[in-house]
């Protein structure tokens, strides 16, 4: 599969993840990490068991610790503690500061046209989601960034170390990990639902398989093949199918202004892929 198209379907999934959170998952944020991560990486695990080399599990860990323990667990507070709108503009500033931390570890350094088009694009869903009095949350706000910052390391990371093994090996291992570290956490702060409904049980089977273990490995794909600067745009793709599957459900029609900030952050797409070809062709 072409990677920046594997890149903008796992963001898409993604997206659709909110809509279960909202509605039907319970209200135990580090629980329902654990859930989605160990959910994802076991089922993978018993279908792909291949161990890496004794000196990449330190690499192993610090990956999984970063896309997915840290990743879950603070998405899910920032979820829980703020609006929709203030939470989706939090992690759209993850491109911006993908490419920001890819010039020093991946040496890429941004044209100027790349990053005005992704500052573009967490403008664009700024007006998407944003709209009203913003009640800003400081517990929720400082999750959300933290989550933002940490994917982004983690996939410039993964970029700039490759993997030993099968990506699909890789990502269950990263997922089993995280989901571990936030099994233990969930356990010590007591953040355990005291009964789950089916429609909370079909919920996490969804996040966990569809939302995690195919959504990670499409999104490792496109980091792997293409680059972890090039697919992080793609992150403004999550609060757009978030807010269309949210309008679908709740029945509201999107204002004007609304449509603009799609028309704005879908535009800062088609111009950071073609800075993206510009700067591949003046390469060769």
């Amino acid at each position: 599969m072409n990677p920046k198209l594997s890149a903008a379907l796992a963001a898409a999934i993604w997206g659709t993840t909110y809509i279960f959170v909202s509605v039907v998952l319970p209200h135990n944020p580090i629980f329902t990490a654990a859930v989605r991560a160990l959910g994802g990486g076991l089922p993978l695990l018993l279908l792909y068991n291949e161990v890496p080399p004794r000196d990449w599990w330190g690499k192993v860990a610090v990956l999984g610790t970063l896309n997915c323990g840290i990743v879950f667990a603070f998405l899910f507070i920032a979820a829980e503690r703020l609006p929709g709108g203030v939470a989706g503009t939090l992690q759209s500033l993850g491109p911006i500061i993908t490419v920001l931390i890819a010039w020093p570890l991946l040496g890429e350094r941004p044209t100027w046209l790349r990053l005005a088009s992704v500052v573009l694009g967490s403008i664009g869903i700024m007006i998407l989601l944003t709209s009203g009095k913003i009640v800003l949350d400081g517990v929720g706000a400082v999750a959300g960034l933290i989550a933002a910052v940490s994917l982004a390391l983690g996939g410039v990371l993964l970029n700039r170390w490759g993997r030993p093994i099968p990506l699909l090996e890789f990502t269950a291992r990263q997922l089993v990990i995280g989901g571990v570290e936030l099994a233990v956490l969930a356990a010590i702060l007591g953040d355990v639902p005291s009964s789950l409904s089916l429609a909370s049980i079909g919920g996490y089977v969804y996040v966990a398989l569809i939302g995690t273990s195919i959504a990670y490995a499409l999104w490792f794909h496109g980091i792997e093949k293409a680059g972890a600067p090039a697919v992080a745009p793609f992150f403004l793709l999550i609060p757009m199918v978030a807010f269309a599957l949210d309008a679908a459900v709740r029945g509201f029609v999107p204002t004007g202004v609304q449509a603009l900030g799609a028309v704005i952050v879908i535009g800062s797409l088609i111009v950071n892929q073609s800075a993206g070809k510009r700067r591949a062709a003046v390469a060769r």
